[in-house]
Formats: structure tokens, sequence, C-alpha cells
């Protein structure tokens, strides 16, 4: 089975001492394509060295992430459009809106994933959304943003029924990680009620390691798990979600 991790952090220091085993572990686990998202000025240098140390299999995106927007984001948001326009990448982001942590710069969030949307459909390039507590509110920018040009992924996916069809209607997909595989995760009551059309797969790494390695350093090796977890939710075969999900991401992620 070829599978993808959607959303990994593997130029993480989590990974420093042990980076190349685990991109090795990963493809022997069948995870072939690893997609970065970057999260701001600090990250860049790292993910693209990884890029470069792991041609075609570990591929960067570009944009801010919502917990590193302050009140001084255009700064970082040009740094992020001088990449767009010298090089390609996977995807803008990742980017969205974070109220878990942090409630002070939601206006700067707001315009930061504004800004965000309009770059994506400049260079024709999917979205990967953050939406931490704050599915309604990026849901919201995203839809007025919506020309029927735009696609990308509602990243780490934990919602309800209602909002998995809200971004079926935006012809957008989920990213479900290691949230299924949760006890009171939610995602058991939605899943089945989801086309895997709808659906990529992600770790997230190093965060959200799924059940059994829960509260431990997550990785791309783990994706075999969450594929598990959907196929059990969905009533589906391993090999079904797995044809199905590498499709989806393959066809959304050009590079």
């Amino acid at each position: 089975m070829r599978l993808v991790d959607s959303h990994a952090h593997i130029y993480s220091e989590k990974f420093k001492d042990d980076q190349t085993e685990a991109v090795a572990k990963a493809a022997e686990a069948g995870v072939d394509k690893i997609y970065m998202p970057n999260i701001d000025h600090t990250s860049i240098d790292a993910m693209l060295e990884t890029e470069a140390a792991f041609p075609g299999q570990c591929i960067a995106m570009m944009g801010l992430h919502p917990t590193s927007v302050t009140k001084d984001f255009e700064r970082e948001l040009y740094l992020v459009e001088e990449w767009l326009s010298k090089r390609p990448f996977a995807a803008v982001g990742e980017c969205g809106i974070d109220l878990y942590w942090d409630k002070t710069f939601l206006p700067q969030q707001q315009e930061a994933l504004k800004v965000q949307l309009e770059l994506a459909k400049k260079h024709k390039l999917p979205i990967v959304l953050h939406t931490r507590d704050s599915f309604d509110e990026t849901y919201e920018l995203v839809a007025a943003a919506q020309d029927g040009t735009l696609r990308g992924i509602f990243h780490c996916f934990s919602g309800t029924q209602e909002q998995a069809a809200k971004v079926k209607e935006l012809n957008f997909l989920m990213g479900i990680g290691g949230v299924a595989t949760f006890k009171n995760g939610g995602l058991d009551k939605v899943l089945p009620h989801v086309a895997l059309d709808d659906l990529v797969l992600e770790t997230d790494c190093p965060y959200l390691a799924p059940v059994p390695h829960r509260g431990k350093r997550n990785e791309p090796a783990y994706i075999p798990l969450v594929l598990k977890r959907v196929a059990e939710l969905t009533q589906k075969s391993e090999e079904e979600v797995a044809d199905a999900t590498t499709k989806n991401a393959l066809n959304l992620f050009k590079l």
C-alpha cells in the first residue's frame, strides 16, 4: 500500500537526532510522501534542508501559522509571498486561526488568513488550514473567499458531522490523524458518515501521536495506525482507505 502523510513537521527539533531513521521507517511503513507545512521565518531553513535531504519524499509548503501571528505579522507575510514567487511549493500553509492558546491577535489572524487565501488563488495552490477551537471563524473566511478555484485541507479535523458537511461543500478535504484513535476524540461519530473521497491521512508529527503511542513523539511511520482506525470507522478495507486517501492527497498536491 502506498500512503501519504499530508501534514508532518519532520523538520522539527524533535527529529534532530534521528531524522534519517524516521524518514526511512516511514518508507518501510509504506509512507512514501511526507508533506511539510511551514510555521514562520524560523522554520524555513530547517524545512528546506529536509526537503533537499530527501528529494521526492519530503515536500515543503509555505505559509504562516496562526500562533506565529502577532501585531507585526505583515513582515512574516512578505516573506511568505517572496518565497511563493521564488520557487514551487506544494501548498500555502499551514495557516488559519487558533483560539486555543491566545485570542489576543484574532483580528490579525483573520487578516493573515485572508491574505494567504488570496495567495493560494494567485499561485493556484491548495491551502492547508489550522482551525484549533476556531472552525466557525475559519470556515467563514474560507467560504467568503471561495470562488470555485480554492482547494485544500482542514487539517487535524476533529469537528462534528455538520462541520464535515460544510468542509465538503467548500470542496475541501479533511485531514485525519491521531485524534481518530483517541477514546474521546469524537471522530467515531463522524467518520462513519463521511466518504473516503473527502479524506486525507496525516500525523501532524511530532504532535498528536495515535494510540498506542499517545503522549509520545509522533512520526510519519505511524500513519498505518490512523489508516487502520479510519478503515474500522468507515467499514472499508485498509486497502480501500489507503488507495482513496493517497489518490486524494496526490491529486491535491501537484508536487
